[in-house]
């Protein structure tokens, strides 16, 4: 069949819209007509090249739409469902089986090669292989297929534009707070960047209870915002040594955790010192391949702990329902975060995302 797709061509240059044609799906493959996706910093990452994926090819890994057809052996879902995609996982391997996909063994051949396991590709261009599969969705498209493992079935009567950004984004701010972390009432967390995955953790940190929460930016529209969301105390990081003003103003000896969200080196420093003793750092953000991070050894010495995540820790099938019934109950405001724009403006979307003009942008694909 045919599809629009918008293509990555080049490193840092304009998608182009093309038309793509996609094979049939085989065994455990689900078709989507998509209503929505976002924007997430992985995939500007890729397009910048800080991260490899072949192109020419499709991006997009925050996909929402209805099913519209199954490959053979497909029994999760069925035509008519509405879907949110997410992180593809084998569901085989020892990590995957102890609840822990994000960490799957294969987990960079099935979302970064741009091919099926078998090594096949069903995106094609001008009667060339096109890379595809990206989180094993390339939902910058009007149609997507992914993995029946990396689809999740939600009531239909949820806007799939305001959900499509818990396939990715929310789920890894959230996450990290109660999966990764598992903040306690009464705990303190600093969370640097104010961006979609750092208000998602500013929104679970005051659903977990934390009694001291602050939000480091350098933009005082999106502290304001932290500020209503949840957050007990703002920091402009540009005005102020964060780490310090943590450690004696606001709760003198540190926070119990602090999460990095900008991939910022020297943040990342700010985000461990503002730790107190056996305190906890989570670096949740996508850095150029092969970057480097140094730390004041003493800091890790008196038994503080820093460690990558991925997805938040979560399984989506547990977790995606889970954050849905927060925002029924109005606990979860992801809509405040997010700007609509129309697919032809992915352009626009990715300068208004990369810029931090838009928070969390989400493209309407029909």
């Amino acid at each position: 069949m045919d599809i629009k797709a918008a293509i990555f061509k080049q490193p840092k240059q304009p998608f182009e819209f093309e038309h793509v044609q996609l094979d049939e799906l085989k065994e455990g493959e689900v078709l989507v007509k998509l209503v929505a996706t976002g924007v997430c910093h992985t995939d500007i990452s890729v397009w910048e090249a800080n991260f490899p994926f072949g192109y020419p090819g499709i991006l997009g890994h925050e996909g929402a739409g209805v099913v519209e057809a199954v490959g053979p052996g497909v029994t999760k879902v069925k035509a008519g469902n509405h879907v949110l995609l997410h992180i593809a996982a084998c569901g085989k391997c020892e990590y995957c089986i102890s609840g822990t996909p994000a960490y799957c063994k294969d987990m960079l051949p099935l979302n970064f090669s741009g091919r099926r396991p078998d090594g096949s590709c069903p995106y094609h261009l001008h009667g060339e292989d096109l890379n595809g599969l990206f989180f094993y969705q390339s939902s910058f498209a009007t149609y997507s297929i992914a993995s029946e493992r990396n689809v999740v079935a939600i009531p239909d009567d949820l806007p799939l534009p305001v959900m499509a950004p818990l396939g990715c984004g929310f789920i890894t701010g959230a996450g990290t707070v109660m999966n990764t972390l598992k903040a306690e009432p009464g705990t303190s967390i600093a969370i640097f960047g104010a961006g979609s995955v750092g208000l998602a953790a500013v929104m679970a940190a005051k659903i977990a209870g934390c009694t001291t929460i602050v939000a480091i930016d350098i933009n005082d529209e999106r502290l304001a915002l932290a500020k209503e969301l949840g957050a007990t105390h703002t920091i402009n990081g540009r005005n102020s040594n964060s780490s310090e003003e943590i450690q004696t103003r606001i709760i003198p000896g540190g926070v119990n955790f602090s999460i990095d969200t900008t991939g910022d080196s020297s943040v990342i420093q700010h985000a461990v010192t503002a730790l107190r003793i056996l305190g906890t750092c989570a670096l949740v953000a996508v850095r150029t391949v092969g970057a480097k991070q140094e730390f004041d050894y003493l800091n890790l010495a008196l038994g503080r702990t820093v460690k990558g995540v991925i997805a938040g820790d979560s399984i989506p099938e547990i977790f995606i329902p889970r954050l849905i019934s927060f925002y029924r109950q109005g606990l979860f405001p992801i809509d405040r975060l997010i700007s609509f724009y129309n697919f032809e403006d992915i352009n626009n979307a990715i300068q208004d995302a990369g810029s931090g003009k838009t928070i969390k942008a989400v493209l309407l694909m029909q």
